[in-house]
């Protein structure tokens, strides 16, 4: 606290600080402080009536119906397209085997048509087979064989990955 010294007319007016240290006493309410107000409250939603919770479950109901729906034509879309694409595979690679047979050798060229042959049978799979019928397959595999399944899983996301990148420096 600053005061001034008024004891000499003369003097000049000095101030002098006060110090003092007091230990903190843990803070006590006091009966005579302010009451502090209520904050006040959200008011509470209102129950829905069963009407609008069968309303909503039934709106619900009828979006999740139509994202499966999507999802299925996208999957049937995707399904003919990776079909498509491994016949094309699979005829390239009947054409390198004749090539293989001229260059190489009957015994590469076979190599080959074997392989052209399990792509076939991959892509005629695909036809035959519904999407769900395909997603249980798949499901089924990954249980017996975790660890090709997380093997081609990686080396998927590798290839699509490489495939990504090259579009992307095409660009």
């Amino acid at each position: 606290m600053a005061t001034t010294d008024k004891t000499s007319p003369d003097a000049p007016a000095v101030k002098a600080v006060k110090t003092t240290t007091k230990a903190k006493a843990p803070a006590k309410k006091a009966a005579s402080a302010t009451p502090k107000t209520p904050a006040k409250r959200a008011a509470a939603p209102k129950a829905a009536t069963p009407s609008k919770v069968a309303a909503i479950r039934q709106e619900a109901d009828g979006v999740l119906t139509k994202v499966k729906s999507s999802a299925i034509d996208a999957a049937n879309s995707g399904k003919d397209k990776a079909s498509t694409a491994l016949d094309e595979v699979s005829s390239m690679v009947e054409d390198v085997a004749r090539t293989l047979d001229d260059k190489v050798g009957a015994q590469y060229g076979d190599y080959a048509r074997k392989a052209a042959d399990a792509l076939t049978g991959v892509a005629d799979s695909l036809k035959s087979k519904e999407v769900n019928e395909l997603l249980d397959d798949a499901r089924n595999f990954v249980r017996r064989k975790p660890t090709i399944a997380i093997g081609a899983a990686a080396a998927l996301g590798f290839a699509l990955t490489r495939l990504f990148k090259a579009d992307d420096d095409a660009a």
